[in-house]
């Protein structure tokens, strides 16, 4: 194996083995839509859309990923969607 293909392989293993975290939003019987969507926006920076669609997503399903990446960028955007009395995880 040359050196060439030993780099190649070693930079495609490390783009396999990095993972990315995702924040999962579960449906409530306590906030509207409107707050949902509202804090969505605010804390994910989704558009008023992908925020909707989350929303109902998270209605009919149960629960919805709302945003990807690194646990750094996730974990303050998670503390915002608890704080806003909204059931979220990040996995």
């Amino acid at each position: 194996m040359s050196t060439k293909e030993k780099l190649l392989e070693e930079l495609l293993l490390d783009e396999v083995v990095e993972k990315q975290n995702e924040i999962v939003l579960f449906n409530d019987e306590v906030n509207t839509f409107d707050h949902v969507i509202d804090t969505l926006i605010y804390a994910c920076e989704h558009t008023p859309e992908q925020a909707e669609q989350c929303s109902i997503i998270v209605h009919y399903k149960g629960k919805c990923t709302v945003k990807t990446g690194p646990y750094e960028d996730l974990e303050p955007r998670c503390s915002k969607l608890l704080q806003a009395g909204l059931s979220a995880e990040i996995v």
